[in-house]
């Protein structure tokens, strides 16, 4: 029995996650698995009416879960980051969530902005270091709001942080046999980063089959774009990784098809899609809720429930190459019209395997 917490969020949060759900249910009774759902109200307009972020005694909650599924977290009414750095940052930190994992696939080429790529080259898996680096929380303003005002953020590395992750890396790219993991640092211009460096040499050592490879941030951004199949499994701090992500969405067809794991190995993890809470599309039907069921498909993946995950993707694979997925922007299909093809064909699997 898999326990899931599951948080809708803002905006377009509970729409997509409503489908995720659909989805959910039913690769459960064609999979064969059971799980109960708990749903939390903690989001922007809980704390508008509320003033209550993320409380003390819910972390300790959530610790007896199997998973966490969140929609999306933010409003324009509250100053700029207060419920992503309460809410989401509070459940990374909190539970150590200290893996960030984001697949970038490319479904079909018809949505990859670069030129001449094809799906195959466009498969790649960048873990991201969650809980240390800049986002560590550790620094603050001085004399805010005067010509005197200093701002100070301190980038926080500690061996054990960025083994843990560098050997994650590894473990990732021989489970799912890939050849190559490559770190993506600055240690050019951050002496903090040697660190990574000589971790990541280190680590790499356990790996002989493994090929390393090393690439200064700046420039694997530019390669993303130019040649993304150079890459393979990509390991990298926190900062870095939040901006890379975000480059491989885009490749991958945007947004809208995106997601990503908050991950402990072995304890209650977090899955979400990455877009935002679009508030101008709330209660409209007319969200993309794609990367909120690939969400659920890293989920089940997790929690070990494999021929469900294996459903989703081929369900997802076969939207695409058959063409039913016309556009991946928001309107160009309705939000329950998405979620019930996806439920459509996992069933169709289902009946041609019995």
């Amino acid at each position: 029995m898999h326990r899931i917490a599951v948080f809708p969020g803002d905006g377009i949060g509970p729409e997509v996650v409503r489908e995720g759900l659909k989805v959910l249910r039913t690769v459960s009774e064609v999979a064969g698995f059971k799980y109960e759902l708990e749903e939390f109200p903690h989001s922007s307009e809980h704390y508008l009416a509320t003033d209550v972020l993320l409380p003390p005694d819910l972390l300790q909650r959530l610790r007896d879960f199997s998973a966490i599924y969140l929609g999306a977290i933010g409003d324009p009414r509250l100053p700029v980051g207060l419920v992503e750095r309460g809410i989401i940052l509070g459940m990374r930190f909190g539970l150590d969530l200290y893996i960030n994992l984001r697949p970038v696939k490319l479904y079909s080429e018809k949505f990859c902005p670069l030129k001449n790529k094809k799906a195959e080259d466009v498969d790649m898996v960048i873990i991201r270091e969650n809980t240390e680096g800049a986002y560590s929380q550790v620094g603050g303003i001085l004399r805010k709001g005067t010509p005197e005002e200093v701002s100070v953020t301190n980038m926080i590395n500690t061996r054990a942080g960025v083994e843990r992750a560098i050997r994650y890396a590894f473990e990732l790219c021989r489970k799912q046999k890939r050849g190559k993991v490559t770190l993506v640092d600055k240690a050019n211009a951050i002496q903090a980063h040697d660190l990574w460096t000589r971790a990541f040499a280190e680590v790499g050592e356990e790996y002989p089959e493994i090929e390393k490879d090393h690439a200064y941030v700046d420039a694997a951004c530019m390669w993303m774009i130019k040649s993304p199949e150079w890459f393979e499994v990509i390991v990298t701090p926190n900062l870095f990784g939040d901006i890379i992500t975000d480059i491989g969405a885009m490749i991958q067809g945007g947004m809208g098809v995106a997601a990503s794991a908050n991950i402990h190995p072995g304890r209650v993890s977090m899955f979400e899609p990455i877009h935002g809470s679009a508030p101008k599309y709330k209660g409209k039907n007319v969200a993309n809720p794609i990367a909120a069921i690939v969400a659920i498909q890293m989920m089940l993946d997790y929690l070990g429930e494999d021929e469900a995950a294996a459903l989703i993707d081929a369900a997802l694979n076969r939207l695409f190459q058959t063409d039913r997925i016309r556009s991946l922007s928001a309107g160009a299909h309705k939000t329950d019209e998405i979620g019930a093809m996806v439920v459509d064909e996992v069933r169709k699997s289902a009946d041609s395997v019995a």
